[in-house]
């Protein structure tokens, strides 16, 4: 229990830093930097994919070496310079690099993380292990939000100084990271060499499951496009972070539950419930014409990513291979990115060339099709 509460914490700062930044950039691309919404998607989806092809590589140097912490430092480390860079940026491609450099961080931390957190819990308890982890994580996200509306109200709408605020727990994240104990992963019996990543051996429920999540990501664009979508129907940029810090309170007040409850009635139907709540929100999203459609809609999206994204790593953990686990969790965090640089550049082209009408109705259906495709296959 002590490892994941200092990875929470580590996680807890972590957001802090990246909800003062995240939610202020497609604004601040769109009106400081005269970028388009198709630009925004395609910096979104350059910077997760590229990210995101190396979840499955740190993931399987992690199990290969059995050590986890590193990594995880080198990731985190990797994300503060890109702060850094962000805060230098005067023009959109220097965003771009911005966010490679942090997303490069977190497709180096993600899987041996995750994979430390399974080690430090046991299967019984693995989906509340995950769902702390989540609470803490998005308690910083929300704590963030709420400064970078301070920072934003009192330095008059001034982004490079709330960018320059967002250092400071960064850097106090990777410090707390110092703390984790390596724990032993499991790497088979002595004298074995390691076992190579077969896709053919994997148990056939996490085959489909993988397959359904790929799908899916193909058209879950980034959620720049809903901040998009809050400014399009009159939000300032001010009350664009409260209405994010509000989807971020209902994340952080559901995903312990929703971790609790996967652990005593199973992932799957936390999973289907989780997916077609994204399908709804996005349909929804399509058809808001009111300020408090978009404030619901922000909170009921909380509430889909808290059934989602915890349970999922739960439920891959449990069915990876032992010795090969932190290169499942990679594996799986890599499908997820690697889509969303198509997703992310079709929902800009929809956008542009039909209205946001059209990227919503879009990834409203893939959402539905997602909760069906879990159903069958789980």
């Amino acid at each position: 229990m002590f490892n994941i509460i200092i990875l929470g914490i580590v996680s807890l700062l972590t957001d802090v830093s990246t909800e003062m930044v995240y939610p202020l950039l497609p604004i601040f691309l769109t009106t400081r930097l005269g970028a388009s919404p198709a630009i925004v998607g395609l910096i979104e989806g350059i910077a997760e994919s590229l990210a995101s092809l190396l979840k499955v590589f740190s993931g399987y140097i992690s199990d290969r070496f059995g050590r986890r912490k590193p990594l995880a430092i080198l990731g985190y480390g990797s994300s503060t310079l890109g702060k850094i860079v962000l805060y230098l940026a005067g023009s959109w491609p220097m965003v771009l690099v911005a966010r490679i450099v942090d997303r490069f961080g977190k497709g180096v931390r993600t899987a041996p993380r995750d994979a430390l957190i399974a080690d430090s819990s046991d299967p019984a308890t693995r989906g509340r292990a995950y769902g702390l982890h989540r609470t803490l994580d998005t308690l910083g996200a929300a704590a963030g939000v709420l400064l970078a509306y301070y920072f934003m109200t009192v330095y008059k709408g001034d982004f490079s100084r709330v960018f320059l605020w967002a250092m400071v727990p960064a850097i106090l994240g990777v410090c707390a990271l110092c703390f984790v104990r390596e724990v032993p992963s499991r790497r088979g019996d002595a004298g074995q060499s390691f076992p190579s990543f077969k896709w053919s051996k994997l148990d056939r429920r996490l085959k489909g499951f993988l397959v359904v999540v790929f799908l899916f990501a193909l058209g879950n664009s980034s959620n720049q496009f809903l901040l998009l979508r809050a400014r399009n129907l009159g939000f300032t940029p001010a009350s664009v972070l409260l209405i994010y810090f509000a989807y971020n309170v209902a994340y952080s007040l559901l995903s312990y539950p929703a971790g609790r409850l996967s652990d005593k009635m199973g992932r799957k139907s936390l999973l289907v419930a989780g997916y077609a709540t994204y399908g709804l929100v996005y349909v929804g999203f399509a058809l808001a014409s009111a300020r408090w459609h978009i404030w619901a809609l922000f909170v009921a999206y909380g509430f889909y990513i808290a059934l989602t994204e915890g349970v999922e790593k739960a439920l891959v953990a449990d069915i990876a291979p032992g010795e090969l686990r932190a290169t499942t969790i990679g594996l799986h965090a890599t499908l997820v990115g690697i889509g969303l640089l198509p997703a992310s550049l079709l929902a800009g082209l929809l956008w542009n060339a039909f209205g946001p009408q059209a990227t919503f109705y879009f990834g409203g259906l893939m959402g539905l099709l997602a909760a069906v495709g879990i159903w069958i296959v789980v």
